[in-house]
């Protein structure tokens, strides 16, 4: 039992939240030459208390999108950061 307990199962968990996460990430771009347009994802109500977790959000909707590549277009806040980012394939 302590072999399941203390081995197993944490290597277990440690596989599948390895399966889970996404294999290509989008990557912030300062140029989108070459990149094709899709959209663009906007973060304003999740309360970022710093660029870094503003950027952090942006890259996660872009992920959500199907993007490969992001570029943040705007951003701002006082107490909160709010922004926004075109996304690219």
């Amino acid at each position: 039992m302590k072999l399941f307990r203390n081995v197993i199962l944490p290597l277990s968990l440690l596989i599948s939240s390895a399966a889970a996460t996404p294999a290509f990430a989008a990557k912030e771009v300062n140029n989108a030459q070459g990149l094709v347009k899709i959209g663009t994802v906007s973060d304003s109500s999740s309360n970022a208390l710093s660029l870094s977790e503003l950027n952090d959000n942006l890259s996660m909707k872009a992920d959500k999108a199907g993007a490969s590549a992001y570029r943040i277009i705007a951003a701002g806040g006082n107490n909160s950061y709010y922004g926004v980012a075109e996304i690219y394939r």
